[in-house]
Protein backbone atom coordinates (compact mmCIF):
# COMPACT_ATOMS: atom_id res chain seq x y z
CA UNK A 1 0.00 0.00 0.00
CA UNK A 2 1.41 3.46 -0.90
CA UNK A 3 0.27 6.37 1.33
CA UNK A 4 0.98 10.20 1.00
CA UNK A 5 1.51 11.88 4.65
CA UNK A 6 0.42 15.11 4.91
CA UNK A 7 -0.31 17.16 8.17
CA UNK A 8 -0.67 20.68 10.01
CA UNK A 9 -2.67 21.73 6.75
CA UNK A 10 -4.19 24.82 9.28
CA UNK A 11 -6.13 25.99 6.81
CA UNK A 12 -6.92 30.13 7.26
CA UNK A 13 -3.73 30.30 8.75
CA UNK A 14 -2.54 34.35 9.09
CA UNK A 15 1.41 35.61 9.38
CA UNK A 16 1.13 39.11 11.41
CA UNK A 17 -2.07 39.62 9.72
CA UNK A 18 -1.44 38.59 6.39
CA UNK A 19 -3.68 35.25 4.91
CA UNK A 20 -1.49 32.57 3.55
CA UNK A 21 -4.64 31.07 2.03
CA UNK A 22 -3.52 32.12 -1.85
CA UNK A 23 0.26 30.24 -0.49
CA UNK A 24 -2.46 27.11 0.88
CA UNK A 25 -4.05 26.37 -2.00
CA UNK A 26 -1.16 26.50 -4.34
CA UNK A 27 0.45 24.16 -2.20
CA UNK A 28 -2.13 21.85 -1.90
CA UNK A 29 -2.10 21.41 -5.88
CA UNK A 30 1.41 20.40 -5.78
CA UNK A 31 0.53 17.68 -2.95
CA UNK A 32 -2.74 16.57 -5.38
CA UNK A 33 -0.22 16.62 -8.38
CA UNK A 34 2.43 14.32 -6.28
CA UNK A 35 -0.61 11.84 -5.53
CA UNK A 36 -1.58 11.79 -8.83
CA UNK A 37 1.58 10.93 -10.35
CA UNK A 38 2.81 8.71 -7.73
CA UNK A 39 -0.83 6.48 -8.39
CA UNK A 40 -1.09 6.44 -4.07
CA UNK A 41 -3.66 4.31 -2.69
CA UNK A 42 -4.61 7.25 0.14
CA UNK A 43 -3.94 10.82 1.40
CA UNK A 44 -3.25 11.04 4.79
CA UNK A 45 -3.90 14.33 6.64
CA UNK A 46 -2.40 13.76 10.51
CA UNK A 47 -4.62 16.37 12.00
CA UNK A 48 -5.01 20.62 12.53
CA UNK A 49 -6.61 20.46 9.29
CA UNK A 50 -8.06 23.52 10.12
CA UNK A 51 -6.20 26.29 11.94
CA UNK A 52 -8.88 27.12 14.17
CA UNK A 53 -11.85 25.34 16.39
CA UNK A 54 -14.24 28.17 14.32
CA UNK A 55 -12.91 28.72 10.84
CA UNK A 56 -14.03 31.46 9.16
CA UNK A 57 -15.81 30.72 6.07
CA UNK A 58 -13.09 31.33 3.27
CA UNK A 59 -11.03 28.60 4.92
CA UNK A 60 -14.22 26.36 5.13
CA UNK A 61 -14.49 27.00 1.53
CA UNK A 62 -11.25 26.48 0.25
CA UNK A 63 -10.64 22.99 2.38
CA UNK A 64 -13.91 21.72 1.13
CA UNK A 65 -12.49 22.41 -2.62
CA UNK A 66 -9.40 20.47 -1.76
CA UNK A 67 -10.96 17.34 -0.39
CA UNK A 68 -13.58 17.52 -3.05
CA UNK A 69 -10.32 17.32 -5.95
CA UNK A 70 -9.14 14.59 -3.89
CA UNK A 71 -11.45 12.18 -3.18
CA UNK A 72 -14.65 12.86 -5.69
CA UNK A 73 -12.71 13.91 -8.84
CA UNK A 74 -9.57 11.80 -8.59
CA UNK A 75 -11.01 9.26 -6.51
CA UNK A 76 -8.09 9.06 -4.44
CA UNK A 77 -9.15 7.51 -0.33
CA UNK A 78 -8.48 9.71 2.79
CA UNK A 79 -7.72 9.18 5.66
CA UNK A 80 -7.57 12.01 8.05
CA UNK A 81 -8.10 12.90 11.61
CA UNK A 82 -8.58 16.03 13.84
CA UNK A 83 -5.80 17.85 15.42
CA UNK A 84 -5.69 20.00 18.55
CA UNK A 85 -6.44 22.75 16.51
CA UNK A 86 -9.66 21.52 14.91
CA UNK A 87 -13.28 21.06 16.39
CA UNK A 88 -14.09 17.45 16.74
CA UNK A 89 -17.54 17.87 16.68
CA UNK A 90 -17.80 20.26 13.61
CA UNK A 91 -15.13 18.26 11.68
CA UNK A 92 -17.26 15.27 12.76
CA UNK A 93 -20.18 16.41 10.17
CA UNK A 94 -21.26 14.26 7.40
CA UNK A 95 -18.15 11.46 8.28
CA UNK A 96 -20.66 8.84 7.77
CA UNK A 97 -21.58 9.49 4.30
CA UNK A 98 -18.05 10.43 3.62
CA UNK A 99 -17.30 6.92 4.18
CA UNK A 100 -18.72 5.49 0.93
CA UNK A 101 -16.51 7.41 -1.18
CA UNK A 102 -13.28 6.16 0.86
CA UNK A 103 -13.10 9.31 2.81
CA UNK A 104 -12.16 8.44 7.01
CA UNK A 105 -12.01 10.79 9.22
CA UNK A 106 -11.92 10.61 12.99
CA UNK A 107 -12.56 13.37 15.04
CA UNK A 108 -13.90 11.24 18.26
CA UNK A 109 -11.39 8.70 20.92
CA UNK A 110 -14.30 5.80 20.67
CA UNK A 111 -13.91 5.76 16.96
CA UNK A 112 -10.52 5.05 16.78
CA UNK A 113 -10.23 1.96 17.78
CA UNK A 114 -11.78 -0.10 14.94
CA UNK A 115 -9.47 0.30 12.04
CA UNK A 116 -10.13 0.08 8.05
CA UNK A 117 -9.19 -2.91 6.89
CA UNK A 118 -7.18 -3.37 3.89
CA UNK A 119 -5.69 -6.89 2.34
CA UNK A 120 -2.56 -6.14 3.93
CA UNK A 121 -2.97 -3.42 6.47
CA UNK A 122 -5.31 -2.13 9.34
CA UNK A 123 -5.11 1.52 10.06
CA UNK A 124 -5.77 2.97 13.05
CA UNK A 125 -7.07 6.76 13.17
CA UNK A 126 -6.56 8.45 16.75
CA UNK A 127 -7.63 11.87 16.65
CA UNK A 128 -5.89 14.49 19.18
CA UNK A 129 -7.21 13.81 22.52
CA UNK A 130 -6.44 14.79 26.48
CA UNK A 131 -6.70 12.98 29.42
CA UNK A 132 -10.44 14.39 30.08
CA UNK A 133 -11.44 12.96 27.21
CA UNK A 134 -10.23 9.64 28.01
CA UNK A 135 -11.72 10.00 31.25
CA UNK A 136 -14.85 10.48 30.28
CA UNK A 137 -14.14 7.54 27.46
CA UNK A 138 -13.62 5.00 29.72
CA UNK A 139 -16.13 6.14 32.17
CA UNK A 140 -18.39 5.57 29.94
CA UNK A 141 -17.18 2.17 29.13
CA UNK A 142 -18.17 0.98 33.03
CA UNK A 143 -14.38 1.59 34.39
CA UNK A 144 -14.54 1.95 38.11
CA UNK A 145 -14.67 5.20 38.95
CA UNK A 146 -10.87 4.47 40.95
CA UNK A 147 -9.41 3.84 37.95
CA UNK A 148 -10.73 6.07 35.94
CA UNK A 149 -9.22 9.00 38.79
CA UNK A 150 -5.84 7.90 37.77
CA UNK A 151 -6.30 8.60 34.21
CA UNK A 152 -4.25 11.84 35.15
CA UNK A 153 -1.73 12.40 32.14
CA UNK A 154 -1.66 11.94 28.56
CA UNK A 155 0.66 8.99 28.94
CA UNK A 156 -1.88 7.77 31.33
CA UNK A 157 -4.44 7.70 29.03
CA UNK A 158 -2.04 6.56 25.83
CA UNK A 159 -1.19 3.28 27.77
CA UNK A 160 -5.21 2.35 27.98
CA UNK A 161 -5.56 3.40 24.88
CA UNK A 162 -2.89 1.20 22.79
CA UNK A 163 -3.92 -1.70 24.72
CA UNK A 164 -7.71 -1.92 23.64
CA UNK A 165 -6.41 -1.35 20.03
CA UNK A 166 -4.12 -4.19 20.18
CA UNK A 167 -7.25 -6.11 21.13
CA UNK A 168 -8.40 -5.63 17.39
CA UNK A 169 -4.90 -6.06 15.98
CA UNK A 170 -5.20 -9.16 13.44
CA UNK A 171 -1.55 -10.88 13.49
CA UNK A 172 -1.44 -11.39 9.89
CA UNK A 173 -1.91 -8.14 9.17
CA UNK A 174 0.50 -4.65 9.60
CA UNK A 175 -0.35 -2.05 11.46
CA UNK A 176 -0.20 1.38 10.59
CA UNK A 177 -0.77 4.58 13.01
CA UNK A 178 -1.89 7.95 12.30
CA UNK A 179 -2.47 10.21 15.50
CA UNK A 180 -1.56 13.94 16.73
CA UNK A 181 0.68 14.33 19.31
CA UNK A 182 4.42 15.37 20.92
CA UNK A 183 6.90 12.15 20.77
CA UNK A 184 9.95 12.45 21.86
CA UNK A 185 12.43 9.18 20.64
CA UNK A 186 12.64 8.28 25.11
CA UNK A 187 11.70 9.37 27.98
CA UNK A 188 14.76 11.45 28.44
CA UNK A 189 14.74 13.45 25.62
CA UNK A 190 12.57 16.73 24.62
CA UNK A 191 11.83 17.96 21.79
CA UNK A 192 13.59 21.75 21.88
CA UNK A 193 11.31 24.30 20.26
CA UNK A 194 14.18 25.53 17.92
CA UNK A 195 15.39 26.27 14.74
CA UNK A 196 16.03 22.39 14.09
CA UNK A 197 12.46 21.86 15.23
CA UNK A 198 9.05 24.46 15.39
CA UNK A 199 8.18 27.27 17.18
CA UNK A 200 4.29 25.91 17.92
CA UNK A 201 4.18 23.10 19.70
CA UNK A 202 0.81 23.12 21.30
CA UNK A 203 -1.54 20.40 23.55
CA UNK A 204 -0.06 18.56 26.10
CA UNK A 205 3.39 16.59 27.42
CA UNK A 206 5.14 14.23 24.85
CA UNK A 207 4.87 11.07 24.62
CA UNK A 208 7.82 8.90 23.79
CA UNK A 209 8.70 6.09 20.65
CA UNK A 210 8.07 3.51 22.68
CA UNK A 211 5.03 3.73 23.44
CA UNK A 212 3.96 2.97 19.71
CA UNK A 213 6.70 0.13 19.43
CA UNK A 214 3.63 -2.08 18.66
CA UNK A 215 2.50 -0.73 15.46
CA UNK A 216 4.56 -0.83 12.04
CA UNK A 217 4.93 2.34 11.09
CA UNK A 218 3.65 5.62 12.72
CA UNK A 219 2.46 9.13 10.66
CA UNK A 220 2.33 11.64 12.92
CA UNK A 221 1.16 15.13 12.92
CA UNK A 222 1.42 17.66 15.07
CA UNK A 223 5.31 19.49 14.70
CA UNK A 224 6.16 21.22 12.00
CA UNK A 225 9.23 19.92 10.79
CA UNK A 226 9.96 16.21 9.48
CA UNK A 227 13.32 16.78 11.57
CA UNK A 228 11.63 16.62 14.02
CA UNK A 229 10.66 12.58 13.96
CA UNK A 230 11.81 10.47 16.84
CA UNK A 231 11.82 7.03 15.22
CA UNK A 232 12.79 5.57 11.14
CA UNK A 233 9.24 4.26 11.45
CA UNK A 234 7.50 6.87 13.75
CA UNK A 235 7.27 10.17 11.21
CA UNK A 236 6.19 13.64 11.02
CA UNK A 237 6.00 15.13 7.66
CA UNK A 238 5.84 18.15 8.43
CA UNK A 239 3.41 21.50 7.83
CA UNK A 240 3.10 22.20 3.92
CA UNK A 241 3.86 25.96 4.60
CA UNK A 242 6.24 28.24 6.41
CA UNK A 243 4.24 29.53 9.40
CA UNK A 244 6.85 31.82 11.50
CA UNK A 245 10.36 33.16 10.94
CA UNK A 246 12.16 30.40 12.35
CA UNK A 247 11.15 27.84 9.89
CA UNK A 248 11.89 30.08 7.34
CA UNK A 249 15.72 30.67 8.57
CA UNK A 250 15.74 26.86 7.74
CA UNK A 251 18.58 26.35 5.18
CA UNK A 252 18.08 23.50 3.16
CA UNK A 253 14.94 22.24 5.04
CA UNK A 254 12.09 22.83 3.07
CA UNK A 255 8.42 21.49 3.06
CA UNK A 256 7.16 18.14 1.54
CA UNK A 257 5.15 14.75 2.19
CA UNK A 258 6.51 11.39 2.60
CA UNK A 259 5.47 9.08 0.43
CA UNK A 260 5.09 6.09 2.06
CA UNK A 261 5.05 1.83 0.96
CA UNK A 262 4.05 -0.36 3.40
CA UNK A 263 4.64 -3.86 2.08
CA UNK A 264 4.64 -7.31 3.94
CA UNK A 265 8.58 -7.69 4.18
CA UNK A 266 9.40 -3.86 4.09
CA UNK A 267 8.44 -0.52 4.63
CA UNK A 268 9.90 2.51 2.29
CA UNK A 269 9.31 5.86 2.40
CA UNK A 270 10.49 8.81 -0.57
CA UNK A 271 10.41 12.32 0.66
CA UNK A 272 8.86 14.53 -2.22
CA UNK A 273 9.73 18.63 -1.96
CA UNK A 274 6.88 21.56 -2.40
CA UNK A 275 8.03 24.60 -4.13
CA UNK A 276 6.86 28.05 -2.13
CA UNK A 277 4.67 30.22 -4.56
CA UNK A 278 5.43 32.98 -2.20
CA UNK A 279 8.31 31.96 0.33
CA UNK A 280 9.45 34.08 3.67
CA UNK A 281 12.57 35.58 3.11
CA UNK A 282 14.68 36.36 6.43
CA UNK A 283 16.99 39.47 6.60
CA UNK A 284 18.74 40.78 9.00
CA UNK A 285 21.17 44.13 7.75
CA UNK A 286 21.42 47.78 8.88
CA UNK A 287 19.72 50.56 7.60
CA UNK A 288 21.90 51.66 5.34
CA UNK A 289 22.37 48.32 3.53
CA UNK A 290 18.83 47.41 3.46
CA UNK A 291 18.26 50.95 1.40
CA UNK A 292 21.30 50.46 -0.93
CA UNK A 293 19.83 49.28 -4.38
CA UNK A 294 23.08 47.14 -4.71
CA UNK A 295 21.71 44.87 -2.21
CA UNK A 296 17.68 45.21 -2.35
CA UNK A 297 17.84 44.19 -6.31
CA UNK A 298 19.76 40.91 -5.66
CA UNK A 299 16.29 39.84 -3.71
CA UNK A 300 13.15 38.22 -4.97
CA UNK A 301 11.35 41.67 -4.86
CA UNK A 302 7.71 42.01 -5.27
CA UNK A 303 7.47 38.14 -5.56
CA UNK A 304 8.27 36.92 -1.99
CA UNK A 305 7.38 38.34 1.46
CA UNK A 306 10.24 39.81 3.98
CA UNK A 307 10.41 39.46 7.62
CA UNK A 308 13.08 42.31 8.40
CA UNK A 309 15.08 42.99 11.32
CA UNK A 310 17.41 46.71 11.14
CA UNK A 311 20.61 46.24 13.22
CA UNK A 312 22.10 48.49 15.08
CA UNK A 313 19.55 50.89 14.40
CA UNK A 314 19.21 54.21 16.10
CA UNK A 315 15.77 55.62 15.81
CA UNK A 316 16.07 59.19 16.85
CA UNK A 317 17.93 59.32 13.44
CA UNK A 318 14.88 58.55 11.70
CA UNK A 319 11.79 60.22 13.74
CA UNK A 320 10.19 62.02 10.09
CA UNK A 321 10.48 58.19 7.90
CA UNK A 322 8.10 56.14 7.47
CA UNK A 323 10.36 52.99 8.32
CA UNK A 324 7.96 50.03 6.73
CA UNK A 325 6.37 52.13 3.97
CA UNK A 326 10.20 52.94 2.54
CA UNK A 327 11.43 49.40 2.72
CA UNK A 328 7.84 48.25 1.14
CA UNK A 329 9.16 50.99 -1.76
CA UNK A 330 12.28 47.92 -2.38
CA UNK A 331 11.05 45.25 -0.81
CA UNK A 332 7.40 44.75 -1.91
CA UNK A 333 5.45 42.78 1.12
CA UNK A 334 7.19 43.26 4.42
CA UNK A 335 5.09 40.99 6.73
CA UNK A 336 7.57 41.90 10.12
CA UNK A 337 9.63 44.50 10.88
CA UNK A 338 11.84 44.94 13.87
CA UNK A 339 15.03 46.78 15.29
CA UNK A 340 18.04 45.58 16.96
CA UNK A 341 19.28 48.11 19.07
CA UNK A 342 22.66 49.04 20.91
CA UNK A 343 20.68 50.71 23.15
CA UNK A 344 20.15 49.41 26.21
CA UNK A 345 17.13 51.32 27.65
CA UNK A 346 13.15 50.00 27.15
CA UNK A 347 12.18 52.98 24.95
CA UNK A 348 14.30 51.89 22.13
CA UNK A 349 13.24 48.38 21.97
CA UNK A 350 11.01 49.07 19.08
CA UNK A 351 8.45 46.70 17.62
CA UNK A 352 6.43 48.02 14.59
CA UNK A 353 3.86 44.79 13.91
CA UNK A 354 0.61 46.22 14.29
CA UNK A 355 -0.84 43.65 17.68
CA UNK A 356 -4.27 43.18 16.08
CA UNK A 357 -2.35 41.37 12.83
CA UNK A 358 -0.63 39.09 15.79
CA UNK A 359 -2.14 36.03 16.97
CA UNK A 360 -2.97 35.30 20.34
CA UNK A 361 -0.29 32.77 21.03
CA UNK A 362 2.08 35.49 19.25
CA UNK A 363 1.06 38.01 21.44
CA UNK A 364 1.89 36.32 24.18
CA UNK A 365 5.16 35.69 23.32
CA UNK A 366 5.84 38.90 22.14
CA UNK A 367 4.72 40.32 25.46
CA UNK A 368 6.99 38.11 27.53
CA UNK A 369 10.00 38.44 24.96
CA UNK A 370 10.04 42.29 25.59
CA UNK A 371 9.63 41.84 29.49
CA UNK A 372 11.65 39.37 30.19
CA UNK A 373 13.91 39.87 27.14
CA UNK A 374 13.65 35.94 26.64
CA UNK A 375 11.98 33.08 24.66
CA UNK A 376 9.10 31.05 25.97
CA UNK A 377 10.00 27.60 27.47
CA UNK A 378 8.76 24.63 25.72
CA UNK A 379 6.31 24.05 28.83
CA UNK A 380 5.08 27.95 28.30
CA UNK A 381 4.31 27.72 24.47
CA UNK A 382 2.37 24.28 25.50
CA UNK A 383 0.51 25.84 28.13
CA UNK A 384 -0.43 29.14 26.35
CA UNK A 385 -0.99 27.30 23.07
CA UNK A 386 -3.66 24.81 25.05
CA UNK A 387 -5.28 27.90 26.81
CA UNK A 388 -6.19 29.23 23.95
CA UNK A 389 -7.60 26.34 22.04
CA UNK A 390 -9.64 25.27 25.26
CA UNK A 391 -10.88 29.08 25.01
CA UNK A 392 -11.45 28.28 21.05
CA UNK A 393 -13.47 24.88 22.45
CA UNK A 394 -16.39 26.70 24.34
CA UNK A 395 -16.70 28.68 21.53
CA UNK A 396 -18.30 24.92 19.98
Amino acid sequence: MKLLHTADWHIGRTLNGYSLLNEQEQTFQQILQIAKDEQVDGVVIAGDIYDRAVPNPEAVSALNKMLREINLENNIPIYAISGNHDSAKRLNYGRDWMEYTNFHLNTFLEEAFHPIETDDIQIFLLPFFDPLDARVYYQKQGMPAEKVKKITTIADAMKLVIADMKKNFNNNKMQLLITHFSVTPNKDEEIELTSETTSKVGGLATLTADQFKDFDYVMLGHIHTRFASPDENIRYSGSPVKFNIKEARLKNKGKGVDIVTLEKDSISRVFKPLLPTTDLVVLEENWETLCDPKFYKKQPINKDWFAITIKNFDRSEHLQTNIRAELQKRYGTVVELDYESNQNDFDSQVNTTNISELSPEDTVEQFFETITGKDLSVPQKSLVETIFNEIEREKK
